[in-house]
Parts: C-alpha cells; structure tokens; sequence
C-alpha cells in the first residue's frame, strides 16, 4: 500500500499553475491527497491522479466561527485520511493545518510564500498572527521560505520549526515558459501587469504612472491581466474607455502575454517569490519590479530589469520613463540577461528535489 501525502491549499489555479511538477513527482510514489476551497483547475489534477477534497476557505481576514469550522474541517479530513505527512501553502492552512497535525500527531511541512498584510502593522491582528504560528510551526519538520528576509522576520518573532530551508520561491518551469524572440522594433512597447487587481499588488501606483506615461509616450500601452478583487472596476474602465490601460481580465494561459511584451511591470508591496518576475524574466523580458523581498532575488538592476521603492507612485513613474528611455538593443539585452539568470537559479526542479529530499525523509 502506498504512503499517504496530504496537501492543504487555498487556491486550485496557484497549486496547479506552479507547484504541478511536485505533484506530479508525489504521484509516481505516493498517493496524494489535495484539500482545495474552489473548484477551478480541479478537473485537470484529477485527470493526473490527485485524490481531491473541498474544503471551505475564505481566503482574506480572520473569523473565529469561519476559521473555526475550517479547523474542525481540516481535523476531520487528516483523521479520515491517515495521511503519512501532511505539507501546507498559505496563511490559513500553514496555520490551522499544522494546529490540526500537531493535534493528531502527524508530521508537517510548512511553505511560506509570503508574509502578507499581517505583518505590515504592528497590531492585534500581527500580535494573534505570530502567536498563532508560533505555536503551530514548533513541532514541523521543515518550514521552507521563499526569500531570505521573510525567514529572518519569523526568526525575530522565534517562529520556528526543527528544521528550515530556502528555496527560491516556486521556481519557474523553463519547458513551459520557453525564450522568445523579443518583439521587432516597429511594434509599440507593452507593459504587462499580472496579478490580482487590488491595493496590495501597487495597482494605485500602476495607474497613477499609466496616466502621466501615456502623456509623454503616447504608443505605450499598459496592459493589465487578472481579476478584481477590490474595488477598482469603475476606475480601470474609466481609464480604458481613455485609451489609458487595456483590461484583459484573468487568463488561465499567460505565457502568450509575456511572449507579447516589451517588459512586465510588478509594483507589490509584499510577495514570498514573484512568480510574474520569474515566468517574465525566463521568456526572455526585463522586469520593472519594487525592490521587495520576493522580487528582488528575481532581478538585477540595470540588468535584467529596474527596481524601484514600493509605494511610491513618482518612483515608479520614473522607473518606467527609465526603461522607456533605453535603446531597443538594451531592452532586449535585459531580456537575454534575464532568461539566464533564470536558467542558473530559478530552474523549478531545484524546488522539487528539495521537497523530494524532505518529504522522503520525513517518511
């Protein structure tokens, strides 16, 4: 009879899109159990022998009675799995995940993929967000960090597991995302934006800049690729019907946009490893990233894209009227440099084999 692994999860699209390698390589040995809340990209991880399970999640903000059904959720599930190892993404399975493993005796793997806006004021929600992980990462077996600065944050905090490993981020899978030709010189430069469109990902700073660009270079155009998931709808239609930006909305099949691009442009305030600044540096396109944790291990300066300070709508501004400012031979050059970097650090199988090594040994 095969070993049991069990993955907690809060989103079935990031789970497939970046971490399907693992699963697959789970699958010729063991047999894997997936706890997901939606049931988006279900079908496919299906198809290749994932054994799923719902499970309610709300994604944003803390509620005792919501949180508290998904512990209950979680402690059903592992009891009626009997998994061999259990390994969790995301804030809310890491956490209530873990307090369950720990409940059952069960060993855990943790995966930080980023602090997120817990961590950013010193409240009662951080106070009750380290208190919390406190106590459910003392007894994993190995909790993994996707940039370095994250991983010396819980150590300030003295979160810590028996064992910790960097991995950068979730890499990036170099057969899918292939190099591309960089658009010819006659065609007009696209900024590409992708993620969710909400406060957190510096979509204020994008559209500020997008406005004060189109003035000065009127063939640019800003492209932004993903859902809502705050309120800007009003705002981003107002500026499309203005010629400003393009809404494209979310798209399940990305690598055609990056292919398309001059460059992408990601102004976050926080991230674990920037999976835009990875997939857009190996096709081959420099990146206009905030010099954050999670982005900067992606990028050099001047290289293979251009940093800027998160939250600073000038200086993102002129980060852009920077790049624009550069030959058509240098923004290409940036994109060759990026798609070696790429090639010596951020291959995906390195993530793999070190998840391989941990959950082997672990069972």
């Amino acid at each position: 009879m095969k070993k049991r692994v069990l993955i907690l999860a809060n989103n079935a699209s990031g789970l497939y899109d970046f971490r399907n390698e693992l699963l697959l390589r789970l699958l010729k040995d063991y047999e894997v159990h997936v706890s997901l809340p939606d049931e988006e990209d279900v079908p496919e991880l299906a198809k290749e022998g994932c054994i799923l399970h719902h499970t309610f999640l709300e994604r944003r903000g803390m509620n005792p009675v919501k949180d508290g059904k998904l512990m209950i959720a979680y402690l059903k599930l592992i009891q009626k799995i009997k998994p061999d190892v259990v390994l969790t993404y995301t804030i809310k399975p890491n956490i209530y995940g873990s307090l369950c493993c720990r409940c059952k005796r069960i060993p855990y793997i943790v995966n930080i993929t980023g602090l997120g806006s817990a961590f950013e004021e010193d409240g009662l929600l951080r106070k009750l967000v380290v208190f919390l992980y406190k106590i459910a990462l003392k007894k994993a077996s190995c909790v993994f960090f996707q940039n370095a600065k994250n991983k010396d944050i819980f150590e300030g905090f003295g979160i810590k597991g028996t064992k910790v490993r960097l991995v950068p981020g979730s890499g990036v899978n170099l057969d899918r995302h292939v190099f591309e030709e960089y658009p010819s010189k006659d065609e007009p430069v696209k900024l590409v934006f992708v993620g969710r469109i909400m406060k957190e990902k510096g979509i204020d700073e994008l559209l500020y800049a997008a406005k004060k660009i189109k003035q000065e270079f009127p063939k640019v155009i800003f492209q932004l690729i993903g859902s809502y998931e705050e309120d800007y709808k009003e705002m981003v239609e107002e500026l499309q019907q203005d010629g400003i930006v393009e809404f494209i909305g979310y798209q399940k099949i990305i690598h055609p946009f990056y292919k398309e691009a001059s460059a992408a442009v990601i102004p976050s305030y926080h991230e674990g490893m920037s999976n835009v600044v990875l997939e857009t540096a190996a096709t081959g396109r420099p990146v206009l990233a905030s010099d954050i944790p999670g982005c900067r291990e992606g990028f050099e300066d001047g290289i293979t894209g251009i940093g800027f300070i998160p939250r600073d709508k000038e200086g993102f501004y002129e980060a852009v009227k920077r790049f624009l400012n550069l030959s058509y031979e240098e923004r290409k050059e940036m994109g060759k440099n990026a798609r070696k970097k790429m090639e010596q650090e951020f291959d995906r199988k390195i993530v793999v084999e070190s998840y391989m090594e941990e959950i082997n040994r672990v069972i």
